[in-house]
């Protein structure tokens, strides 16, 4: 039995995870919930016991000092509360941890029991993968899940990818086997400029999240650090006429397969976003468009040849920065990857809003 003393009554709560790991290309997830939770300053009231779900050799403990005493912190997922005020008060509950070693299955119970006790209505689940998509152009963010009355009722895609899977996916189809609604949304990350930070993706995810639950979601910094960000790559991409040349093939097959929403639903998902956001908050933007926003700093171009490890292989981990060649395989880099039958979709996204798999 999980008891929550010292957790007040939620009002309609919605339960939002991210895991670092395989799950989360250039930490664009994990980074959305860190955002969530410190803007809104939320407050921990659980973790996880490491012990059963982690191996040390893998996600290993830290040490610091504190005053001169040592201190251990072990790798973990914790969960936090934030409220959120307003004309239309909803809390959040927030996961952040990273994918465990082993015991999925009691990791995802344990979850969802925590989500039963605090009455959660809804769970989101962000995702980010490599993806073959150009870093000029708004970020693709695909919105499955595996509930059909779900899928229609909230314009999502209904998921049918086979083959290896993350956590992501786990958990969403334990949600869906215990009757809790469920929804996952992946941000397309480029597989070129895969160094974390990417506040660019963080920004796309943030602005689907918003228009999913229905709350306003104040961005700080967020939309200068991804502009400049973008500038920063548009400067390493300029300096290499073979990664210029790739992004612009990239550019044009993207502009190409988006051609007939360049004037329709596309067209008014923006605009209402802007009317929604117009009158603003304290560091927020009118439109928080994920095309004007980014960092620079620690960014550079990865290969774009040979085979990844899945969509949290990506995140500058395990290979030197090396210049993108033409005509790479998407599914190679980016793991499960785009096409409707794929997880997620990276093949539509005619903006942060796209739905896929």
């Amino acid at each position: 039995m999980i008891e929550l003393e010292g957790v007040p009554e939620l009002i309609d709560p919605v339960m939002v995870a991210a895991f670092e790991g395989w799950n989360d290309a250039g930490d664009a997830a994990s980074t959305a919930v860190g955002h969530l939770d410190r803007e809104w300053k939320g407050e921990v009231f659980a973790a996880l016991d490491a012990e059963d779900y982690y191996d040390f050799q893998v996600n290993r403990p830290t040490v610091w000092l504190d005053g001169g005493a040592r201190k251990i912190v072990w790798p973990t997922t914790r969960l936090s509360v934030v409220r959120v005020g307003g004309e239309k008060p909803r809390d959040l509950v927030l996961v952040r941890g990273i994918e465990p070693s082993m015991r999925w299955r009691s990791f995802c119970n344990e979850i969802l029991g925590f989500a039963h006790e605090l009455g959660v209505e809804m769970v989101v689940i962000l995702g980010a993968l490599l993806g073959d998509t150009p870093h000029t152009r708004p970020v693709p963010v695909s919105g499955v899940t595996s509930d059909a009355d779900l899928a229609r009722t909230m314009d999502l895609e209904e998921t049918r990818y086979e083959g290896p899977t993350g956590i992501v996916g786990i958990l969403q189809e334990a949600c869906t086997h215990a009757g809790v609604p469920a929804v996952s949304l992946w941000a397309a990350v480029p597989h070129y400029v895969s160094q974390p930070p990417n506040p660019k993706a963080t920004l796309a995810l943030l602005n689907r999240l918003e228009d999913l639950i229905g709350l306003r979601i104040p961005l700080g910094e967020l939309a200068e650090d991804a502009r400049a960000w973008q500038l920063g790559v548009d400067q390493l991409a300029a300096e290499d006429s073979e990664v210029a040349e790739y992004v612009q093939s990239l550019e044009e097959a993207r502009d190409t397969a988006e051609l007939p929403e360049a004037s329709g639903e596309a067209i008014a998902r923006e605009f209402e976003r802007y009317l929604r956001r117009r009158d603003g908050g304290p560091g927020q933007t009118p439109g928080g468009h994920a095309t004007e926003s980014g960092e620079g700093s620690g960014t550079y171009l990865r290969d774009t040849s040979g085979p990844g490890s899945g969509p949290g292989s990506g995140p500058g981990r395990g290979r030197p920065p090396r210049a993108p060649r033409p005509g790479p395989d998407p599914s190679a880099e980016a793991g499960p990857g785009a096409g409707p039958d794929r997880e997620p979709g990276t093949d539509t996204g005619d903006d942060e809003d796209s739905s896929d798999d």
